[in-house]
């Protein structure tokens, strides 16, 4: 599913979060949102999933507007940063319940939480309670949980930025498989998920930039290579 954004503004009182935004996200494409904090990443994540509404502006999918459609009605697939795990419910139960409130069939049920645990490298897991699973695996929970009603569109709110450099990697590795025919946005400043990023779409005091495949930002965006360049130094 592509995505348009077409001239997206959103204010918090005197402090303007985004401004005028226009950015063309290609169907099947896994496009990173890079920027300083408060540069307007996560707002215009969740304007795209229905949680947040523009000021000003269109959002559309494949061509449909879809600017006041709630976000239930949208087919994203949202994974939040702390992943907004039911910490008393089990891997299982945490994956089966947006199943269960629409009342699907038991058997149906089990059959797509099996699915998906299968998917996401979890089998035999499914008892356990999120405390027992390490990060990495807590991530893939949530990515389970988000694939659950088949979205066309896949959203991660910096949902990697608890997990050691490794541990991104596998799920990076794994998310390529994953999202195959899907839309991907995350937010991410590790260096490995920018370049594995089909594009970066790059922000800075609410404006877009520039978005573009991270070795041609490297060339066109001076704040992207300057950030590169810090990144680098701190990673050695």
């Amino acid at each position: 599913m592509s995505i348009r954004i077409l001239g997206v503004s959103r204010a918090f009182g005197n402090f303007q979060a985004l401004s005028q935004v226009d950015l063309h996200v290609p169907s099947g494409s896994l496009t990173a949102l890079l920027g300083p904090s408060g540069s307007g990443k996560t707002t215009l994540l969740r304007i795209i999933a229905g949680l947040e509404s523009a000021d000003t502006g269109q959002v559309q999918f494949d061509n449909r507007d879809v600017t006041s459609l709630a976000a239930r009605d949208r087919g994203v697939g949202f994974v939040f940063q702390h992943y907004a795990l039911f910490r008393h419910m089990s891997v299982a139960e945490n994956i089966a319940f947006g199943l269960r409130v629409r009342r699907v069939p038991g058997a149906e049920v089990k059959l797509r939480v099996t699915e998906l645990l299968r998917l996401v490298r979890l089998e035999g897991l499914g008892n356990r309670l999120p405390s027992e699973l390490s990060g990495g695996q807590r991530q893939r929970l949530a990515i389970a949980r988000a694939l659950l009603l088949k979205p066309r569109v896949l959203i991660f709110d910096e949902a990697t930025s608890a997990l050691d450099p490794e541990s991104e990697a596998i799920v990076m590795r794994n998310l390529s498989k994953i999202a195959a025919n899907r839309t991907v946005i995350l937010i991410s400043h590790r260096l490995s998920t920018l370049v594995r990023s089909d594009r970066i779409a790059f922000l800075e005091h609410g404006r877009l930039l520039d978005c573009a495949p991270h070795a041609q930002l490297l060339e066109s965006c001076e704040s992207y290579r300057s950030l590169w360049r810090q990144q680098m130094e701190q990673t050695g």
